[in-house]
Formats: structure tokens, C-alpha cells, sequence
């Protein structure tokens, strides 16, 4: 997978992680297809997770943004903060993923601030705003995962050490 650069974890959540012997890097990236669009994690907690993306090369044949690359931003975002709230005995699925777009990027980095509007015990719904090098919101999605146990294969492929 690719190179995490610098994510800014609460202390807590690194201990938590870091007695289970599990890669917690790996677990809160953007996985393989997020490392392909170029997203980078730089703040990751259950109550702000924040991370940026080129526009070159996640584009649609008009030269904008595509509306799946914001779509990949969103989820991406949503479900690691759902992930740090539910904590290292559950896991998050998405099971709704909404997008409007307002307004086209062509160039530069986008940036995405996932905020929490509810956390339960069983599902957990985020905000994301995605916005463009000058502020101006291009993209506004609302994610909503459902919080299950973890089993041990879920643990194996999130990256455990031991």
C-alpha cells in the first residue's frame, strides 16, 4: 500500500491500536484504490478527519473532477472517522453514500474535512466537505456506515503484526 505522510492520530487512539499489534497506518489509509487517486490522511480522529487529493489525474473527459473521484474522497474519509469511533472492536461498511456537487475543479488539490452528525452504537454518519485550493466547496456528501464486530480475519487483513 502506499506511504502514509505523517497522519496525525490522537494519542489515545495510537495506544489503543498499538497493543493490539495492529499497523495503524495501514488500518485509517486510503487503502489501494485511495493511494492510486493520490489521497494522503494527514488528521484522523472520530471527530475530524481530514485529507487532500490532486485533481490531475482523477479527472472526467471534460478536464473537471469527477464526481467519483470526490465520491472515493468521501467514503474514505467518512469511514476512518466511523472506524476511530467505533474503536478497535468494530469495523465500519458503508451502507449510504450521498454526493452533490457544486461546482467543477480542473486543477490542483482538493481537500476533504469529514465531521461527525451522529455516532451510535451501531451506525455512525459523517459530513464531508470537499473544497478546492481557494476555499470553495465543490463537493458536499454525507456517508453513513453501519459499526459491526470485528472477527478475527477482519484483523488479519487490517494489517496485524502478530
Amino acid at each position: 500500500m502506499g506511504e502514509q505522510h505523517h497522519v496525525k492520530f490522537p494519542q489515545e487512539v495510537i495506544d489503543e491500536y498499538s497493543a493490539l499489534g495492529v499497523d495503524l497506518a495501514a488500518l485509517f489509509s486510503a487503502g489501494h484504490l485511495g493511494t492510486r487517486m493520490g489521497v494522503q490522511i494527514v488528521e484522523a480522529s472520530a471527530d475530524r478527519v481530514v485529507a487532500t487529493m490532486p485533481v490531475e489525474g482523477n479527472t472526467q473527459p471534460y478536464g473537471l473532477l469527477h464526481g467519483g473521484a470526490s465520491a472515493v474522497l468521501a467514503e474514505t474519509l467518512g469511514s476512518v472517522g466511523a472506524m476511530l469511533h467505533g474503536g478497535s472492536s468494530k469495523i465500519a461498511v458503508g451502507v449510504d453514500l450521498n454526493c452533490t456537487h457544486h461546482r467543477g475543479a480542473r486543477s490542483g488539490l482538493v481537500t476533504g474535512v469529514a465531521t461527525p452528525l451522529h455516532r451510535g452504537r451501531s451506525t455512525a454518519t459523517y459530513e464531508i466537505v470537499i473544497s478546492d485550493e481557494d476555499g470553495g466547496r465543490v463537493c458536499s456528501a454525507r456517508l453513513t456506515c453501519l459499526l459491526r464486530d470485528v472477527n478475527p480475519d477482519d484483523a488479519r487483513r487490517a494489517g496485524a503484526t502478530g
